[in-house]
């Protein structure tokens, strides 16, 4: 059955991409921008409509300043999420815009990640009675990322913070978890750096599995992928902690590679591997979280949204926006 839905995934990934690429191919010129929207709807189990889609586009363009991050690419990514998750997603606008000035005047800088930061706050149902306190907590978190690793953490990091923020355990505590990973995932082969601290955000949204069973996992993924002639880089550290959050995680690197290899042979992808093996993982572990017992674990949640900040950062490259820039301190 599993591989049943990954070929349904595979095969409406395909569709809704050659649909973008045939509309918005003199709009964008990178085409990464296509699949990573293309992957967000097959994710979410939801349906592409392609005029409803360009529709919310121009609402986005017509309504936001001329200097936004919003007024170019990043408006047919924000698009998706709004169509993705709201059933009316010009309504809903108003208050995203909202959020994001929270967001700026809580110390965050204008620009791509602090609206991803805010789509993030956007989808939490309690957001009504603490958005303040869950503002200044997320700027607690990313300030506490910054004591740790300076020259690491950027506003890359801002929708990681958010989400880590969620977390009910005191900042500083958490501070300490995420360092735990880092330190000991490093000692263990795995390279200092953003993608590293990326993977030890992502294993600390996890507050049941045991932090010591978490750097297991990612050891005997890493193994895996190894003994399978694939040798990951550190820009696929944040795949390895998705996959280290499913107890069998492992099980599915199989299935990874063939997706993989699917996607590398598929004229419309060829010239994009790293992004394709991005896609696979992502489109593998959607194929997980329809299944019963996975989404009674509680990881479902957990799993949408890693996929989401992780697009995040992709999405904010394809637009043309610096990783490294300002670091808000």
């Amino acid at each position: 059955m599993n591989h049943q839905i990954i070929d349904q995934n595979l095969n409406d990934y395909i569709q809704i991409y050659s649909l973008l690429k045939e509309k918005l191919k003199w709009k964008i010129a990178d085409q990464r921008t296509l699949m990573l929207i293309a992957s967000m709807y097959v994710i979410n189990k939801k349906n592409f409509q392609i005029d409803r889609f360009l529709k919310i586009s121009d609402y986005i363009k017509n309504n936001v300043g001329a200097f936004s991050t919003l007024k170019s690419y990043q408006r047919f990514t924000t698009a998706a999420m709004l169509d993705i998750h709201f059933e009316n997603p010009e309504k809903i606008f108003g208050d995203y815009i909202e959020l994001y000035e929270e967001l700026v005047n809580g110390g965050f800088n204008r620009g791509a990640f602090t609206y991803i930061a805010a789509f993030t706050l956007l989808k939490d149902t309690n957001l009504l009675t603490n958005r303040k306190e869950k503002i200044e907590r997320a700027m607690a978190v990313y300030k506490g990322m910054q004591k740790k690793h300076f020259f690491l953490t950027n506003s890359a990091d801002y929708p990681l913070a958010v989400m880590v923020a969620a977390r009910k355990e005191p900042v500083e505590k958490l501070m300490d978890v995420i360092e735990l990973f880092y330190n000991q995932l490093n000692e263990n082969g795995f390279k200092k750096g953003n993608d590293l601290q990326f993977l030890s955000h992502i294993l600390s949204l996890d507050h049941e599995t045991d932090s010591s069973k978490l750097v297991n996992r990612c050891i005997r993924l890493q193994d895996t992928f190894h003994q399978l002639g694939r040798k990951p880089k550190p820009t696929h550290y944040p795949e390895i902690g998705m996959l280290a959050l499913i107890e069998d995680g492992a099980n599915e690197i199989k299935t990874i590679e063939r997706v993989t290899e699917e996607l590398n042979t598929n004229k419309l992808f060829k010239w994009h591997k790293d992004m394709n093996f991005m896609m696979a993982v992502n489109l593998t572990i959607s194929s997980k979280i329809e299944d019963p017992s996975f989404i009674e674990t509680g990881f479902h949640s957990i799993i949408e949204a890693l996929i989401q900040a992780q697009q995040a950062a992709m999405i904010a490259a394809a637009a043309g926006v610096t990783a490294a820039s300002s670091s808000g301190s």
